[in-house]
């Protein structure tokens, strides 16, 4: 009989211990469920806090350019007031984030008055990789971010550094686009007017180019892809090409160097090396920097030989950016920094101008 008794007794206890933890799971879950809904009602209130904060933002916007008569961003077609607009070719601004005030590019048209203060003033010089995002994820501009720099950004895409060899190289009839014609046409060899249809146009008008702490120089990719430029008029084995050096990517880098510290001598000159690429035929993968060769060597071997032309002949007053080292852009972070294996994704531009913005700093306030 007690023996029975103790059984029961421990079922009890079993059954009893059973329906506490039950008890307990159930409180925890109704707390959860209030807590829930508690959070729930929070964030449907501050939604609405926060539509209601934009309606009256919006509404302080409108009514400011009702005040000043200007239309509202967004509002459609503008018309001209006192004289007939001309169609311009610059992009509309937009707003970052309309919940935040405008950010104005870094890249402003230098015609548009500017009163906020600059640490430096840098000059681009470049191809797509600089032309292309002319607002402020562009390279040049992110660059400028990071210096608190006045930018003019001089790049043309499609450009080479070199003058083609069928290209007229006479200053009264000069004809090249080229990194060796923009330096022309800054230190007055040649007339600007063939620059006219390029941003670039605009800059050579408005720039003062005496004030220029750095000047960036950018090329390499389309002297290599265009087959036609050779690495530099010498090449190791002694040969000499019988070739205008100009004609030539080392050479016209150089040449560029030399005039630009001719006439500008207190400014740095700044040498971005190409960088890493991935060169495709359609969906054929044809090879990397590292592989492919169009006739006077890799990309890899053109970057190389600029940079040691360059640190053997002008390191007091030339740095180069050697970005296949530096930028991030590999073969592994391709898919993501490259967007056809050639031109920079966002990512990608902003891996490649943090270095940049590293070095300037670097060297402009060296005591730090």
């Amino acid at each position: 009989m007690d023996k029975k008794d103790g059984l029961g007794k421990g079922k009890f206890r079993n059954n009893a211990w059973l329906l506490a933890v039950l008890i307990g799971f159930c409180i925890l879950a109704i707390i959860e469920i209030v807590y829930g809904q508690a959070q729930l009602r929070m964030e449907r209130e501050r939604l609405a806090l926060a539509e209601e904060n934009n309606q009256a933002v919006q509404e302080l916007k409108d009514e400011w350019n009702n005040l000043k008569g200007e239309p509202s961003v967004g509002s459609g077609s503008v018309e001209a007031v006192g004289e007939e607009q001309s169609v311009s070719e610059q992009p509309e601004k937009t707003l970052i984030n309309t919940d935040e005030p405008a950010v104005e590019s870094s890249e402003s048209s230098p015609t548009e008055e500017d009163d906020r203060h600059y640490d430096m003033q840098i000059v681009f010089m470049g191809d797509s990789i600089l032309d292309s995002d002319r607002d402020n994820a562009g390279v040049p501009a992110l660059i400028g971010e990071g210096c608190n720099a006045k930018i003019y950004n001089m790049a043309i895409g499609g450009t080479t550094a070199a003058v083609m060899y069928d290209e007229t190289r006479e200053f009264d009839r000069w004809e090249s686009t080229s990194l060796v014609g923009i330096v022309n046409a800054i230190v007055g060899n040649i007339s600007p007017e063939i620059f006219d249809k390029y941003e670039a146009g605009k800059v050579l008008k408005e720039c003062d180019f005496s004030q220029t702490d750095y000047f960036v120089i950018e090329y390499g990719l389309n002297d290599f892809l265009c087959g036609k430029v050779p690495q530099s008029k010498y090449w190791p084995e002694g040969e000499e090409l019988d070739i205008s050096a100009i004609c030539t990517y080392v050479g016209a880098v150089e040449y560029a160097v030399n005039t630009l510290r001719t006439h500008f001598p207190n400014a740095k000159i700044f040498v971005f090396l190409p960088h890493y690429c991935q060169f495709f035929d359609g969906e054929k993968y044809l090879g990397d920097s590292y592989t492919v060769n169009k006739g006077y060597g890799t990309l890899l071997d053109f970057s190389r030989c600029l940079q040691s032309v360059l640190t053997a002949n002008y390191r007091e007053y030339v740095m180069c950016y050697d970005t296949i080292e530096y930028s991030g852009i590999d073969a592994y972070t391709a898919d993501e920094y490259l967007e056809d294996g050639i031109h920079l994704s966002e990512a990608g531009r902003r891996s490649y101008a943090e270095h940049a913005v590293y070095r300037i700093l670097a060297d402009f306030y060296p005591e730090e």
